[in-house]
């Protein structure tokens, strides 16, 4: 067979997607204060949108649209599925282009929430100061209080210079992971002065800093309150067998009886195994919820967005006439319309966002009713699809919809994710969710006698009693994930615990 160049015709489908599309997916996964930044940005950007406390009902919050600016009406839903304002004539888009994933991932990776993703408390309040070691967090770094202390405890500017470098060298916790050859290769200085350096970090406060494992963190730390004796030695140089509770051990290995035990334990839990965490940058970032939910007299639900969060947009009428009339020629003409264009559209994706949200988060409340009048016992399965089927979106849209949305209720600020779990069997044929099991596992642990720590098995038996019918792997499962322990260990923690 000759080869030779030849034409062929092929006909394909493709669905493309427009900027503006791309960017009503993106809102959508975005939480209030990524809004908030999206829609300064939107202000800086486009000289016709001014932030203004207009109504949602006097069409988007626009008024005085010019009348030679044409323009057509779309439903919340249309305005997503054909995202207008980017074209002339409404693109035939179907709502299946929702389901493709830009940067936010499939609509169909739902993993059941985790115990914990719920955030205790609203941090809505007023009141809610930030605690001293926030503040000294926000003012000095671990390295700046150190460098505070080291030039009055350094004995010459060697040594001063080398304390100040091993100080940067300290990880969040205080601890020093570098080896003193190196640094004193590093600096060019005799190993003896680094080591020196190192002994007037260990000086230093917070106690314990400048430790290069627990032991000898601990030990900077019973030094200083003066009970490194040689019973504290012994039990400090053991710290393998008291976290295996073999209490018998390291008696006979420290040489006291059971009371001199109990205090020398009750002085170890004292003492801070990670004293640089104070100076750490705090982690502890309050979560602004999105939506609000609020109890009504006549037992219902009243669901509101935190609009605290959300300036409002409009159109500067006035000053879109102003640059029109001033703007003759048909590029600045033609710029203007487009700024008019991308102002109606951010407005009406953003109504679209909003009313989206509502819905999904009024559907959320509707389903998880019991968990939010009587707790997370109350909490059944739910999955995305549940709620797409009763609000006539796609997964996807759902899944967009509650990542990095909060939702503050009388019990807390929890993730939207957080209501959507995994279901076990239950003798009445409902279905009861992971978390409540989770809470389960958890209540009868607590209450469990230190004598008589219950296995998995007695756990499994026992929820099993409850009307809940899950394996014995089920339950150590469900037991690790929320960090409980196994019954042995369980059995010597609550043992140290007694002492």
């Amino acid at each position: 067979m000759a080869l030779g160049p030849r034409l062929d015709l092929r006909q394909s489908q493709q669905l493309v997607m427009t900027p503006q599309l791309q960017q009503a997916i993106k809102l959508l996964a975005a939480s209030n204060l990524e809004i908030e930044t999206f829609i300064a940005d939107a202000l800086e950007a486009n000289p016709l949108l001014e932030a203004g406390a207009v109504s949602r009902e006097d069409d988007g919050g626009d008024r005085g649209e010019p009348d030679d600016i044409p323009r057509e009406e779309f439903t919340s839903d249309q305005l997503i599925g054909q995202a207008q304002g980017e074209s002339e004539a409404p693109l035939d888009i179907d709502n299946s282009a929702l389901d493709r994933d830009i940067d936010t991932g499939d609509g169909d990776t739902r993993k059941d929430a985790e115990w914990g993703s719920a955030v205790g408390g609203s941090g809505a309040s007023g009141e809610d100061f930030p605690g001293i070691d926030a503040t000294k967090a926000a003012e000095l770094t671990l390295a700046e209080h150190l460098d505070q202390q080291i030039g009055a405890l350094a004995c010459n500017p060697k040594e001063a210079f080398a304390a100040r470098h091993i100080a940067g060298l300290l990880d969040e916790a205080g601890y020093l992971s570098s080896d003193l050859r190196d640094v004193a290769n590093d600096l060019g200085l005799p190993l003896d002065v680094v080591e020196d350096a190192l002994t007037v970090i260990q000086m230093c406060e917070p106690s314990g800093v400048g430790a290069r494992d627990l032991a000898e963190c601990l030990t900077l730390q019973a030094k200083d309150a003066d009970r490194y004796d040689p019973c504290m030695a012994a039990l400090l140089d053991n710290l393998d067998l008291v976290a295996k509770g073999e209490v018998a051990r390291l008696k006979r290995l420290c040489k006291v009886d059971d009371e001199d035990f109990a205090d020398m334990l009750s002085e170890l839990r004292q003492y801070d195994p990670k004293p640089g965490l104070a100076f750490a940058p705090s982690a502890n970032d309050a979560v602004v919820p999105d939506v609000l939910l609020r109890a009504k007299d006549d037992g219902g639900w009243d669901i509101a967005l935190n609009e605290e969060t959300l300036p409002r947009l409009i159109v500067n009428r006035s000053y879109f006439i102003e640059l029109s009339d001033g703007s003759p020629g048909a590029e600045a003409q033609g710029w203007l319309k487009e700024k008019l264009a991308d102002a109606h559209w951010l407005i009406r994706a953003l109504d679209q966002r909003q009313k989206t949200i509502l819905k999904t988060a009024a559907e959320i409340v509707k389903q998880q009713d019991g968990f939010f009048r009587r707790g997370v016992s109350e909490l059944r399965p739910l999955t995305l699809r549940e709620v797409a089927e009763q609000i006539d979106m796609h997964e996807s849209t759902v899944s967009r919809v509650t990542s990095n949305k909060y939702l503050h209720c009388d019990r807390g600020c929890f993730e939207l994710k957080y209501f959507f779990s995994s279901g076990v069997a239950s003798s009445d044929g409902e279905g009861a969710s992971s978390e409540a099991i989770k809470a389960r596992i958890k209540a009868l642990t607590d209450a469990e006698d230190a004598k008589k720590v219950l296995s998995d098995q007695k756990l499994a038996d026992l929820l099993k009693e409850e009307g809940f019918d899950l394996a014995r792997r089920t339950v150590a499962k469900y037991r690790e994930a929320i960090g409980i322990g196994s019954s042995a260990q369980r059995r010597r923690a609550k043992k140290l615990q007694n002492l």
